[in-house]
């Protein structure tokens, strides 16, 4: 039991040191790093534009195409009670 507890205990006291350890710092990246970056954050964001453009005309045409439900603008004016 003893022995068990140590190993417990040791087994905490390296994962408390482990815990600590930081990690280096990344390499600064060059001009050209950057430029790639840049250039792939501006193409995924005009692919996201286009794409958001399609479902913009895709809903569009799907409320013209079903506007109003199938019933038609007379259906809806309030009737008249006759006497």
């Amino acid at each position: 039991m003893k022995r068990i507890l140590m190993t417990l205990l040791g087994g905490l006291l390296i994962g408390a040191f482990a815990a600590q350890a930081k990690l280096p710092a990344p390499p600064p990246k060059s001009d050209a790093e950057k430029k790639a970056e840049a250039d792939k954050a501006a193409a995924a964001k005009a692919k996201d534009a286009e794409l958001l453009e399609k479902a913009r005309d895709k809903a569009v045409a799907n409320y013209k195409k079903n506007k109003g439900g199938g019933m038609s603008p007379a259906s809806m004016a309030p009737m008249e009670k006759k006497k």
